[in-house]
């Protein structure tokens, strides 16, 4: 019966022979951690404001909503009192649409700048990672070349 080739030692020689770069991978990794935790503050900036917003929103309409429960004396009363309030609501979604507006672009403008530094980091990162495996790719064939000789 014939034994089967143990391929060990041949899978790690050919492993060995590919230059891996754990520090590449790792700096590239740390990037994008700090990508994500940027990205991460420019949201959470965002929904925090965005929920102040609202809360200030809900609590002045709520005030403007007990000026319509008053009991008035005169019919004409309560019309004038529900178009006060549709006047202050219109003026009110204004100013907060216009608010959340401002929150937006802030927070895509961040994400932009966050992108474009990202995108050049990645850019250096991988540079960098080409240049070192092709000097240790070259440095591994002129190792076998010499070894075949």
């Amino acid at each position: 019966m014939q034994k089967t080739q143990d391929f060990t030692k041949v899978m790690q020689d050919m492993a060995a022979s590919f230059p891996f770069d754990a520090k590449a991978l790792q700096d590239t990794f740390k990037t994008s951690a700090v990508l994500g935790e940027r990205v991460t503050k420019v949201a959470l900036e965002a929904a925090e404001k965005s929920s102040e917003i609202s809360s200030k929103w809900t609590k002045e309409t709520i005030s403007k909503v007990g000026s319509l429960a008053k009991v008035r004396e005169e019919p004409a009363e309560y019309s004038k009192a529900l178009s006060d309030f549709a006047s202050a609501a219109a003026e009110m979604a204004a100013q907060n649409l216009a608010a959340f507006a401002e929150i937006a672009k802030k927070a895509q403008m961040e994400t932009v700048e966050l992108m474009l530094a990202a995108g050049k980091d990645f850019s250096e990162d991988a540079t960098a990672a080409v240049k070192k495996a092709s000097v240790d790719v070259t440095a591994a064939a002129k190792k076998a070349a010499a070894s075949v000789k």
